[in-house]
């Protein structure tokens, strides 16, 4: 019922809206319904809402939304109540309200109270917040409803406004009707409330593109009162064909949307002419059998379209919506929509329950919404309230509680997801790394509170940060209650392994520098050295040892023998497929020394070859020709300082030999980043032999030696590495 044709400019709460107000309740009900009446009545006598819109009259429509719905007495009460101009706080049990209208009321109050604070402040993050974050915030809108009739209300307010805004001729902002568009009508579409959802969208549209709106309009009033006597007669056929059949049926012609409209043209780049479900019709019968029975009649009577069918009785939509949908053309090929259903099915559908836009919202994935989780448990529970007075079954149960999942703000309105139980640190640290080692203090709703404080859905949180330093080894202290969430307790032992990895990089660069001084080498690169001596870098070199790892003796001997590599030690665990003939096990590198026959040859492994990379040779003393890549800086040093051992080779036969290569991994370091590289050389069946790895910074480095054939393969997993999110991979 249209609020207009019950109001009273003088009362908006006078007898007449009275008796529509409170309209399907028993004798209980309208008592409640008259007591919240009173307790407004003055209040809101002259108050204005910041829209400029009259509260009184607000409270009038909205309620009269609710109750086209077919809520209870509760919720019109509480929706009542809750739009006095209060200052909004924790309402305690000394609180009035709790002592006249028990805490059931009370809490649908405070909820939707607490909603409007949020639209409020969402508002302010306008239409360029992206569409994941508007995601968020209707995800916030239903954590923050413990029962989701908070959320119905908040959904009818708004709806009474837009209608406000047309009604009063006065403009509305439009930061106000986006809003609508990107956060309350999916709302409303994911919680199935089609009244709400197509009405909200066409005044939206309405504000938003105003000369748009007015075409499609003029169009369709163009044509209006062709289109109803085409309908009325294909109507008066088909229910004389349905008597004749001994078939009891409702026959209707089905509303089109200017907002729907104009979404299919845009969508599916159709011209208005080209809509022929701008003619439809429902028919509503007693039973499935029935259904068939009448699409068989429809289309005998006329020529269907093949490719517009579709059964969602016997395949149903993952929501549940159940229907026969048929496009048909008369004798003049004019095409027109019918859809066969059932007395329970339109229910279902009319009423919340099922809803077929959720599929327009999904777009190409067809609406493939997960059932499982607590936040489709609310929704379910949701539909089941809004059929409740329909069905006069017994009312739902509770709303179940959030799923262990909550929604939280920064000062700008940006909604963040949060594990349960989360404190300021987490939020820290889901916001910036960096913010969350130096976060020192926090404010929550404008007030200070200890690091450990349990966030809660909607509060607003801002943090102190220091300008320099790094986390509390107390952070990670489970029984402190610091850190809720796996990521931030993961960033923060990643800031104490780097400063233990710095820590151990320091003093072994002291030893090795140490050892130098001993050799007369200070001004040798290290880097180099390090490379030479085995190591992907000179930090690693440097961590060795200083955890004893490695001999500094080593470096004497690689002054010895300038060499940068040579044949591993007998006893070093072999890093080849023990069944494959590789290099390892047949003493054979495939590579043909130029000129020479059977001679010795040798990968060198500071830089580690593998065919078809252009290879040199190098001479060294006893142990035969070390085989560089060109391009590798230790072999282009010692060609300058002994050019006259170098030697040409090439590439032979390699047959299955397999060859280690060294793929360096730089990512931001994360939970589960080894494994999944892992996985990905275990996917393209490359063995790993060996894994460097550590963390500075929160940046990941990590070497991983895997076995290969040739080239091919080494291309095959640097693609792959790649393709994970923030890892770059190159070959060493």
């Amino acid at each position: 019922m249209n609020p207009s044709l019950v109001s009273d400019a003088a009362d908006p709460l006078g007898p007449q809206w009275f008796q529509a107000a409170s309209q399907g309740l028993d004798a209980p009900g309208v008592a409640l319904l008259g007591q919240a009446v009173e307790w407004v009545r003055e209040p809101l006598r002259g108050a204005q809402a910041s829209t400029g819109e009259p509260l009184a009259a607000h409270g009038a429509g909205l309620v009269l939304i609710l109750q086209e719905l077919g809520t209870d007495a509760i919720t019109r009460a509480a929706a009542l109540l809750a739009i006095q101009p209060v200052p909004v706080g924790e309402v305690t049990r000394a609180d009035p309200l709790h002592k006249a209208f028990g805490p059931e009321i009370t809490t649908l109050v405070q909820g939707v109270r607490a909603l409007l604070r949020l639209g409020t402040v969402a508002g302010q993050v306008g239409s360029t917040s992206g569409a994941d974050q508007k995601e968020m915030q209707r995800k916030m809108l239903l954590a923050m409803a413990a029962d989701l009739r908070i959320v119905l209300m908040r959904l009818a307010s708004r709806l009474q406004s837009l209608r406000w805004y047309a009604a009063s001729h006065t403009p509305c902002p439009e930061a106000f009707a986006q809003e609508t568009t990107t956060l309350y009508t999916p709302l409303a579409n994911r919680l199935g409330i089609w009244q709400l959802k197509w009405e909200m969208e066409d005044l939206s549209f309405r504000f938003l593109q105003p000369e748009t709106y007015k075409a499609i309009a003029r169009q369709l009033e163009e044509k209006r009162a062709e289109r109803e006597a085409f309908i009325d007669d294909i109507v008066e056929r088909l229910r004389a064909a349905l008597a004749d059949a001994h078939i009891q049926a409702e026959i209707s012609g089905r509303p089109k949307h200017i907002y729907s409209i104009w979404n299919k043209m845009r969508l599916k780049h159709l011209e208005f002419h080209q809509l022929f479900d701008l003619r439809a019709l429902r028919v509503i019968v007693a039973d499935e059998r029935t259904c068939y029975a009448v699409l068989a009649l429809v289309h005998a009577m006329w020529a269907p379209v093949p490719e517009e069918f579709d059964d969602y009785i016997a395949r149903p939509k993952p929501n549940g919506y159940r229907s026969l949908h048929t496009v048909v053309a008369d004798g003049q090929g004019r095409a027109f929509e019918i859809q066969i259903r059932t007395r329970d099915m339109h229910q279902y559908a009319e009423f919340g329950m099922a809803a077929h836009w959720r599929y327009k919202e999904a777009g190409a994935r067809g609406g493939q919404v997960s059932a499982s989780g607590d936040y489709d448990q609310k929704i379910a529970w949701m539909r089941q309230l809004l059929a409740w007075k329909e069905e006069g079954g017994p009312a739902p149960a509770a709303a179940p509680a959030g799923g262990g999942r909550i929604y939280v703000m920064t000062p700008q309105a940006r909604v963040l997801e949060l594990p349960e139980g989360s404190t300021p640190i987490d939020f820290a640290y889901l916001l910036h790394t960096d913010l969350g080692h130096r976060c020192r203090g926090a404010k929550v709703d404008g007030q200070m509170v200890p690091l450990s404080t349990p966030l809660k859905t909607g509060q607003t949180v801002e943090i102190v940060a220091a300008k320099s330093g790094g986390p509390s080894r107390d952070w990670l202290n489970p029984e402190l209650g610091y850190l809720a969430s796996p990521r931030a307790r993961s960033k923060v032992r990643a800031w104490f392994n780097a400063v233990e990895l710095q820590q151990r990089i320091a003093q072994g660069q002291a030893l090795v520098e140490k050892e130098l001084q001993r050799l007369g080498r200070t001004a040798v690169n290290q880097e180099h050295l390090a490379q030479e001596l085995g190591f992907a870098r000179a930090d690693d070199l440097y961590v060795a040892a200083a955890k004893e790892e490695f001999s500094l003796r080593q470096i004497e001997h690689a002054f010895r023998q300038p060499e940068p590599a040579g044949p591993e030690p007998a006893g070093e665990a072999r890093v080849y497929h023990p069944d494959v003939d590789s290099v390892a096990h047949t003493g054979k590198s495939g590579v043909l020394v130029v000129g020479v026959d059977s001679l010795l040859t040798q990968l060198a492994r500071c830089c580690r070859p593998a065919p078809p990379d252009p290879i040199e040779g190098f001479v060294t003393r006893g142990r035969g020709v070390s085989i560089h890549r060109r391009d590798c800086p230790s072999w282009q040093a010692l060609s300058r300082r002994h050019p006259e051992r170098c030697i040409e080779v090439a590439w032979g036969e390699t047959g299955d030999s397999t060859y280690p290569v060294d793929i360096t991994i730089h990512a931001q370091d994360r939970p589960a980043l080894l494994r999944d590289l892992s996985e990905v050389f275990a996917r393209l069946r490359l063995r790993v032999v060996r894994v460097t790895t550590y963390s500075r910074q929160s940046l990941a480095h990590m070497v991983f030696t895997i076995e290969v054939r040739d080239g091919s393969q080494i291309r095959l997993a640097l693609d792959a590495a790649n393709e994970l999110s923030g890892v770059r991979a190159t070959r060493h």
